[in-house]
């Protein structure tokens, strides 16, 4: 898919992080404002940018698979997505993968599907991912 331009501006916002992957993560608005540790700790967990990518993909996923199920006339208000963030060694250093998981109560298997698809279609993190990391959507 070639480069889309944002033509009209929705909403802007921005985070500012100091310290890395142990440092500090703070939104523009306040609402996010988290000490980062290292992904996977037993003894101390923090959030870590793993973290944060799979809250933002889960919510907009869901916001995409929401407005797919009003244009095709199915209720899919109770579906519950997940997005599973990888992090992990590349062949030129370090990477991502996402498989995203959505559970659609109450929906025909098949119809479940193609919400799905095409959401992943519409999702603008599923567009942002495209092309550039394993990013993958399925019913649960």
């Amino acid at each position: 898919m070639p480069f889309e331009e944002v033509t009209e501006v929705s909403y802007t916002t921005a985070a500012t992080a100091k310290g890395g992957r142990g440092g500090h993560v703070k939104s523009a608005d306040g609402v996010v404002d988290l000490p980062l540790g290292p992904p996977g700790s037993k003894t101390n967990p923090k959030a870590n940018p793993e973290t944060l990518f799979a809250a933002g993909y889960a919510a907009c996923f869901s916001g995409a698979l929401n407005a797919m199920g009003r244009n095709e006339g199915v209720d899919v208000s109770e579906s519950l997505v997940t997005a599973n963030v990888t992090f992990g060694k590349t062949e030129t250093g370090f990477g991502l993968a996402v498989e995203i998981v959505a559970e659609i109560p109450g929906v025909d298997p098949e119809v479940a599907a193609k919400l799905v698809e095409q959401a992943h279609e519409f999702c603008p993190y599923s567009k942002a991912t495209r092309g550039n990391i394993v990013a993958t959507a399925r019913v649960a």
